[in-house]
């Protein structure tokens, strides 16, 4: 049987495999000095892995503000857009065409009701089949539509109370949303509990048309303003992951559209709650 040698100093080879009693029987300083040649990386090398993981995380840093820029932007001109047409179409006087002559809805002011909910379904399931310019260009006529749908709303409240609530809501609108894109705190869980919410919110409208019932109208806005608060910061935690996915690819500017469609919702369904609660009537 083979035998190491007894002065212990049998140098460790590195063109071949060291034996059990290499281990044992080299000196430690030797070992150590194998060990630190085993792990010895080039420090030029991690550096410049270092330098490369920096860059990519500075270049998707900077993709997600600019997709997150156009998001809001485009929200903010949609609600824009949707004041203006709806202040002018009050000032024009051909809000009056959306009534017939007995007051109740006129066959033009049911279209001009339920030409929103046609816009939505078209660009949430059509989204992929449409062109970007297509999409760009439904989400503007759908945010004209809805000047002309809640433009009744001027004739309803005083004016004050609509630009007084309005403000509310964008002050309201932008601390939640900025806390759901800075927060670490995973909103996923919450986002079905407040879909399923809101599905409760429109039963409850549909039931309140019959009973016409005060308190429950009231109840109503309340829960609606609270469900569109969670929704507004669930939302934009959700809009912000998208990015990772299509974040350089033909479908960002698709999602980009989507995402302002979304957060444009809330904020539309979160004013008109608070302009129940608050508002004063004409």
């Amino acid at each position: 049987m083979f035998k190491p040698p007894n002065d212990g100093l049998r140098p460790l080879s590195l063109e071949k495999p060291f034996k059990p009693y290499d281990i044992h029987t080299a000196p430690m300083w030797r070992m150590r000095s194998y060990l630190e040649m085993a792990n010895w990386s080039d420090p030029w090398t991690n550096g410049a892995a270092a330098a490369s993981v920096d860059a990519r995380t500075a270049s998707y840093d900077t993709g997600l503000r600019s997709y997150m820029l156009s998001v809001y932007n485009y929200m903010t001109s949609g609600v824009l857009l949707t004041g203006i047409v709806a202040l002018l179409f009050v000032k024009s006087g051909y809000v009056s065409l959306l009534f017939g002559a007995d007051g109740h809805v006129s066959g033009l002011g049911w279209i001009v009701t339920l030409a929103p909910l046609a816009f939505v379904l078209a660009l949430s399931f059509g989204i992929n089949r449409l062109s970007d310019v297509a999409a760009q260009a439904l989400f503007w006529a759908y945010a004209a539509m809805m000047g002309l749908s809640l433009s009744t709303v001027l004739l309803v409240y005083t004016g004050s109370s609509v630009a007084n609530t309005f403000f509310a809501t964008a002050a309201g609108f932008a601390g939640l949303s900025l806390w759901g894109y800075t927060t670490k705190k995973d909103l996923t869980g919450m986002g079905s509990f407040l879909i399923m919410g809101v599905f409760g919110i429109l039963v409850a409208m549909l039931l309140n048309m019959f009973l016409q019932s005060g308190p429950l109208g009231l109840v109503i806005s309340v829960l609606g303003v609270l469900l569109f608060a969670g929704l507004t910061a669930y939302d934009t935690q959700k809009i912000k992951s998208m990015y990772y996915a299509v974040g350089g690819t033909a479908f960002a500017r698709k999602s980009v559209i989507m995402g302002a469609l979304t957060l444009y919702l809330d904020f539309i369904n979160m004013f008109l709650f608070l302009l129940r609660l608050f508002g004063d009537r004409r």
